[in-house]
């Protein structure tokens, strides 16, 4: 039974577990700077491809939308646990490995990047159409038209849609650590939930509020910053 004093109920937080949680916000930080960007990478421009491909006034392609919708969907539908479990195989063969850091930027990537190519298809779909209809009546090519005028325009919401998409990053590292991805949702798993060290627990919780109330204000300030321009 926990102890209901200060020293009680903490009384699993002695110097080596004060490590094991600075080691623990460590690996959580390179996991969010190793898939952050490559999610970006793969996820903007799918998200673009998205909405010229479903565009009535652009390029549209049925087809292609189709299936691309449908991959995006049902990789956004399946829980990322799962996800995890079901790209082991492949974890093994790209990353030598299905643990710590390493092993879960893949399912952290393939989690992630659907979820922020819809985000961009629907940040695109806020530009104004007249934006758009005047670009093309002055000749603008399709790749004129992305980089000069949809891009620039739906910066803001690229933005906010890049910060909501960390933070769920901050959720499927969490997630992870219950098949031993490491990092803070690791730590609690094992600490705070099978060996019952609730503190350890409160801790780690408490440390990932605040990273995420962190990663918020910083993209609420990039969002700000940018729609005055």
């Amino acid at each position: 039974m926990i102890v209901a004093t200060a020293g009680g109920f903490f009384r699993h937080l002695d110097a080596g577990k004060w490590a094991d949680i600075g080691q623990a916000t460590i690996d959580t930080l390179l996991m969010l700077a190793g898939a952050l960007p490559l999610t970006l990478a793969i996820g903007l421009p799918l998200g673009v491809l998205l909405f010229l491909s479903g565009s009535p006034q652009l390029r549209r392609r049925p087809f292609l939308h189709g299936v691309l919708a449908l991959m995006v969907n049902l990789l956004r539908s399946v829980p990322f646990i799962i996800l995890m479990i079901v790209l082991i195989p492949l974890t093994l063969a790209l990353m030598g490995t299905s643990l710590g850091v390493r092993g879960a930027i893949l399912p952290l990537v393939v989690g992630a990047a659907p979820f922020y190519a819809r985000l961009v298809e629907t940040a695109l779909r806020e530009v104004d159409r007249g934006v758009i209809e005047a670009s093309q009546a002055m000749g603008a090519t399709t790749a004129q038209l992305v980089f000069k005028v949809l891009l620039p325009e739906a910066r803001p919401g690229l933005i906010a849609g890049a910060t909501v998409t960390i933070i769920a990053l901050v959720g499927f590292t969490a997630m992870g650590g219950a098949i031993g991805s490491g990092g803070l949702g690791d730590l609690a798993f094992r600490d705070g939930y099978q060996r019952s060290h609730t503190d350890v627990a409160l801790v780690t919780v408490v440390l990932l509020l605040v990273l995420v109330q962190l990663l918020q204000m910083l993209g609420d300030r990039l969002v700000a910053y940018y729609s005055r321009r």
